[in-house]
């Protein structure tokens, strides 16, 4: 397991970089025009699951170490770490609309609910995304978890001291999203189960539908974390039966097509699923069949993911009119502008907040909470 811990309290864990390649790269994929046979939402999962599991880390490793967490530095980490190129993609994606080159006009309510971070309830209710900004629902879910988790982390490590207990409440949690989805798919909402749609914004986008991908990983670092905690399981066990295992679940939640399943019982299965692979990832990065997370490459990628998260969809979008002609030469010519603007922003966005960050003090490291 590559975990550094510096001498500032910074911690990392490499491997995790690599994971979060993996992950913009499904979402890219699927965006991309192969939605039929890359499971984008998947990788939005997969983004949820590392923000619940490396914040609540964080959040237990400075409980543990001075007895309290200190919350004004914790949303001031956030804050500089998810909003100045937030604000920048989305006021580029505004002058881009308004100046004609992205197609469906200026939309001035829609562009405000997706500042205000409340995209994905916009959506809900009816409302129309603007063109390059769709996937910015998931940054939706993020911040309203960030605005109330830690306070509840909190709370639940003053009612529940043994963390096997916290590690429970959490999957009590997890379950009740899922009652909560299937009153919702099967009594309230009205959705057709008979249209083959590939999901359902109620169900897929809402913040009170989703929070289960979040708590998975919370549950992961509070109880048997792969980083902070010792294991009786053997290497071989990790490597050669759980992870094969939910390997095979992850698939099965793939190929099933009932709208029922995918709409209920698949981000259930998929959250149970990643937590051990995500124990292997991070325990056994070293063994052969995981090793490819600690190339350079890919962890370079996944270091960039965030940016690239911010900027893939406006530029597919833009070359949906510049290249109509052809949907692999889009794709290239989108991922390459992509990763190039994702090199930029990080330079010149991201690493200049970074430095503020350690500057205004942070005790815990800035790049460790990356979700994206």
């Amino acid at each position: 397991m590559d975990t550094k811990t510096s001498g500032q309290g910074a911690f990392h864990i490499a491997s995790l970089d690599g994971f979060r390649a993996v992950a913009i790269l499904i979402v890219f994929l699927s965006h991309a025009g192969l939605s039929h046979v890359v499971p984008g939402l998947f990788g939005v999962t997969v983004f949820f699951f590392l923000s619940g599991y490396l914040i609540t880390t964080l959040l237990r490793m400075e409980c543990e170490k001075h007895g309290r967490a200190n919350l004004l530095q914790f949303f001031l980490r956030r804050t500089l770490r998810i909003l100045p190129p937030f604000y920048l993609i989305l006021g580029l994606i505004a002058l881009l609309t308004a100046c004609g080159v992205l197609q469906g006009g200026f939309q001035g309510q829609a562009l405000t609910a997706q500042a205000l971070f409340a995209a994905n309830y916009w959506e809900i209710g009816g409302g129309v995304q603007p063109p390059g900004t769709e996937v910015l629902w998931s940054l939706a879910v993020e911040e309203h978890f960030y605005l109330v988790f830690p306070f509840f982390y909190l709370a639940m490590r003053r009612v529940l001291p043994e963390r096997r207990h916290q590690f429970a409440l959490l999957l009590t949690l997890c379950a009740a999203v899922l009652v909560w989805r299937m009153l919702l798919v099967h009594s309230f909402s009205g959705i057709d189960l008979q249209s083959g749609s590939a999901h359902h914004p109620r169900t897929c986008h809402a913040t009170d539908t989703r929070l289960d991908g979040l708590l998975f990983g919370c549950a992961l670092a509070v109880w048997g974390n792969p980083a902070l905690d010792g294991t009786r399981i053997r290497r071989g066990h990790w490597l050669w039966l759980a992870l094969p295992c939910c390997i095979a679940v992850l698939l099965a939640t793939f190929v099933i097509r009932s709208v029922a399943f995918r709409e209920t019982w698949r981000y259930t299965l998929q959250g149970l699923a990643l937590m051990p692979v995500f124990i292997a990832c991070i325990r056994h990065a070293d063994a052969w069949p995981l090793r490819f997370l600690n190339w350079r490459w890919v962890r370079r990628m996944g270091v960039l993911s965030y940016a690239f998260y911010l900027t893939h969809s406006v530029l597919l979008e833009v070359m949906k009119h510049w290249l109509p002609a052809s949907a692999i030469l889009r794709g290239v010519a989108a991922f390459s502008l992509s990763l190039l603007a994702s090199w930029m922003i990080h330079r010149w966005v991201e690493k200049p907040f970074l430095s503020l960050r350690r500057r205004l003090g942070s005790s815990t490291p800035p790049e460790a909470p990356r979700a994206f």
